[in-house]
């Protein structure tokens, strides 16, 4: 009888593993074996990635390579970011990369003979909001200091090795004690705006509890935004298409500015 109770046991400890197995993987799809450490990802991912694939099978990698290892990068990107745990921004991601895919190497429109209309002048469409801001400060601003914080990947704390850098902006803000200060975080260009939006509010965060921390500024006269990849100071690619390296990490920036009230 106790035998028979427990092959019974064991039974359904087995069931109740294998439920939980199949209700963990429900509404996800098993992805490339390269990709891992995971068997499983959100669909868009692996839709992504099966694009990619389709696209490089149609030697869209030879005839644009310079748009197809930006979708690419792209596709990676998003599965780093899942593995991050950001889930919702990776499918954001994997979605943004689809759409590159599916627009490589457009069909060249055939030439019409007929002489085109002028274009009549449009005017141009009001700044967002995040722009609209970045100008009104703009003319606030006494003085000005930029610093370059080699965060790591999806990641707003900051290092020793940054020491030097973060050096340069407590001596500047010490010049200007009792001012009010802002801290405005960039990013580069890779990524899609939320992503980019909350990444840099993030980094100018660190920077300004830093700051804080090692007595530089009175918490009651700082302030910490982020604009994202909305100003960038280099350009993110070289003029044959392909990624600026140097100039995407220009753009990945802190600047502290002193505000005139």
């Amino acid at each position: 009888m106790k035998a028979i109770t427990a092959s019974r046991m064991f039974i359904f400890i087995i069931a109740v593993f294998t439920m939980s197995l199949m209700v963990g993987c429900a509404g996800m799809e098993k992805g490339p074996d390269y990709r891992g450490p995971y068997s499983y990802y959100p669909p868009a991912l692996v839709d992504a990635d099966r694009s990619l694939d389709e696209a490089r099978t149609a030697g869209k990698d030879k005839a644009c390579p310079a748009e197809f290892d930006a979708a690419k990068d792209m596709v990676d990107k998003a599965y780093q970011v899942y593995l991050a745990c950001h889930t919702q921004e990776a499918i954001d991601m994997a979605n943004e990369a689809m759409g590159k895919i599916k627009a490589l190497c457009p069909a060249k429109p055939v030439a019409d003979m007929k002489p085109e209309p002028k274009p009549q002048p449009v005017p141009p469409p009001p700044p967002p909001p995040i722009v609209e801001r970045h100008q009104e400060l703009a003319a606030r601003v006494v003085d000005r200091l930029t610093i370059h914080v080699n965060f790591d990947f999806d990641k707003s704390n900051v290092k020793k090795t940054d020491d030097a850098e973060l050096q340069k902006a407590i001596d500047f803000v010490r010049k200007y004690p009792g001012a009010k200060v802002e801290l405005a975080g960039y990013t580069d260009g890779i990524g899609t705006e939320q992503y980019n939006q909350k990444l840099s509010e993030r980094r100018a965060e660190a920077v300004k509890q830093y700051l804080i921390n090692v007595g530089a500024v009175d918490k009651a006269t700082i302030t910490a935004k982020g604009y994202g990849k909305s100003s960038p100071i280099a350009p993110n690619k070289k003029e044959n298409g392909k990624d600026n390296t140097e100039g995407r990490a220009e753009n990945r920036r802190v600047e502290i500015l002193i505000i005139n009230e």
